[in-house]
């Protein structure tokens, strides 16, 4: 049987995809083949998984960003969910999750892994509950099955609810939103109408073997994170943490890659006793937040007000932020919201890294600053995190290619622009002001490739030209 990552780093191997992450993020092989080695980074990458450009995720890194995607049963459909993995590689997600909930999963799927070059993550329950009828019906060996159907497709990393017990579930009892994962009111419904404790968690030795052959990063699941700020940090919350941290030496144990997820919605004066919190009781596992939103109030905005947490959670340590759409809490989020959704959460997960001193980190602000002083709105739009986005508002006004040369834009006009004036006083040669001749050169910087334009910048190489599913007959280019 093949060994996973950790397993190999255990023994001193560097791999081949250890490689490729120290090129990707500036650092050391042997620094990488450690931190995987103890477990304080993943490197989700499924044996079966052939399209795939290794990514690494942990605290020590620069900080990654998923984008979850997937149809549910009143829309969408496979061609619409290539549209929306291509729209998230394109703006830069590191991971992606198919959270499908709707018909063709089993195709959704494989076109999924197929065509991703980034890892591909799932909630395997989602399936099960569908082939079993309802939650009520589900059995532990179905659960298994379907787990291992999905890491022989080549799914790289699945969320599992295991933390969710009997003995939890009294604690939620007094909150505002009760229990607010999917997979974990699912598995809540499940214990009690069944009156077992959660079949995730007594099977989980088995889920760790399946995952161990497969190289499958197991997620472990917040089923009963907090589902708005007044049930934050609570009793029920963090008892599920401290059976998470036991489930994470159990799965290292395994030799299986392991991280944490955590809460949605928390206070931002909580955000980083959480990070500090999971850090300590999970040993240095990698935690993914989903978000989290510091305030309920923005319905139609939440990619925003989850972003300023997601800022503070990766600052306090966060190893990934898995991306709010502005359509939380209101609808399935489409092409439109993924793009939206990806651009808040590269802004917070580079603003961290700005903060906390990544090598490099700061290099791509410096460059965008000077070609703004510059006036040089075509290397402005080429340094931009989204550059189709700048190009479009700057030419809304100002649409003539006479107007990219221009001391100006439509905000101040000629007249009240201060940088042009603040030039012209430098040029004209006093005493007090000299001349700004710094220049940052990006292509030396030693910052990792998540914190260089361009954004999406995956190696695609592995992603075949076509793949023939259900008889039909798919290729990249269906998805732009």
């Amino acid at each position: 049987m093949p060994r996973t990552q950790i397993q190999r780093a255990r023994a001193g191997e560097v791999t081949l995809a250890m490689e490729r992450v120290a090129e990707r993020e500036n650092r050391d092989p042997e620094f990488v083949r450690e931190q995987v080695a103890e477990g304080q980074a993943v490197i989700p990458a499924n044996h079966a998984h052939e399209s795939l450009d290794p990514m690494i995720i942990g605290r020590e890194f620069s900080t990654k960003v998923n984008a979850n995607i997937g149809n549910s049963e009143e829309t969408s459909d496979l061609e619409g969910e290539l549209e929306k993995l291509h729209t998230a590689v394109h703006y830069g997600a590191d991971t992606v999750m198919d959270l499908s909930t709707g018909s063709d999963l089993d195709a959704i799927r494989a076109a999924n892994v197929a065509h991703s070059p980034v890892p591909v993550g799932t909630v395997p329950i989602y399936e099960a509950v569908k082939r079993a009828g309802g939650a009520e019906d589900l059995t532990r060996e179905l659960l298994l099955d379907v787990i291992e159907k999905q890491a022989e497709q080549g799914v790289d990393y699945m969320t599992i609810h295991a933390g969710v017990l009997m003995e939890h579930l009294p604690l939620t009892n007094g909150r505002k939103t009760g229990i607010v994962s999917r997979g974990g009111s699912i598995l809540a419904g499940w214990i009690e109408e069944n009156g077992m404790e959660n079949p995730l968690y007594t099977a989980f030795d088995e889920i760790c073997e399946i995952f161990a052959e497969h190289d499958v990063t197991v997620s472990l699941g917040d089923g009963l994170r907090p589902g708005c700020l007044a049930d934050a940090s609570d009793e029920a919350q963090y008892a599920e943490l401290d059976t998470l941290g036991e489930l994470t030496r159990t799965a290292w144990d395994h030799g299986v890659q392991v991280m944490v997820e955590g809460p949605g919605h928390v206070p931002m004066d909580e955000v980083a006793e959480n990070v500090e919190r999971q850090q300590e009781v999970c040993d240095g596992a990698p935690f993914y937040v989903l978000g989290p939103l510091v305030t309920d109030v923005a319905p139609g905005y939440d990619h925003i007000t989850s972003a300023i947490g997601a800022t503070e959670a990766a600052r306090a340590g966060a190893a990934m932020l898995c991306y709010v759409t502005p359509k939380e809490h209101l609808g399935l989020p489409e092409e439109g919201d993924v793009r939206d959704g990806l651009a808040a959460y590269r802004i917070a997960a580079h603003a961290a890294d700005v903060a906390t001193g990544r090598p490099g980190a700061r290099d791509w602000d410096d460059a965008l600053s000077e070609a703004r002083y510059d006036f040089d709105w075509r290397r402005q739009f080429d340094l931009a995190l989204d550059p189709e986005r700048a190009q479009a508002y700057h030419d809304q006004t100002l649409p003539g290619d006479n107007y990219k040369d221009a001391r100006f834009c439509s905000m101040c006009g000629v007249e009240f622009c201060s940088m042009r004036i603040d030039q012209d006083a430098r040029d004209a040669g006093g005493e007090e002001m000299e001349g700004i001749e710094d220049e940052t050169d990006l292509a030396a910087s030693d910052a990792a490739a998540v914190n260089r334009p361009p954004v999406g910048d995956h190696d695609t190489s592995g992603v075949p030209d076509e793949i023939e599913i259900g008889g039909v007959t798919f290729t990249p280019a269906d998805a732009d």
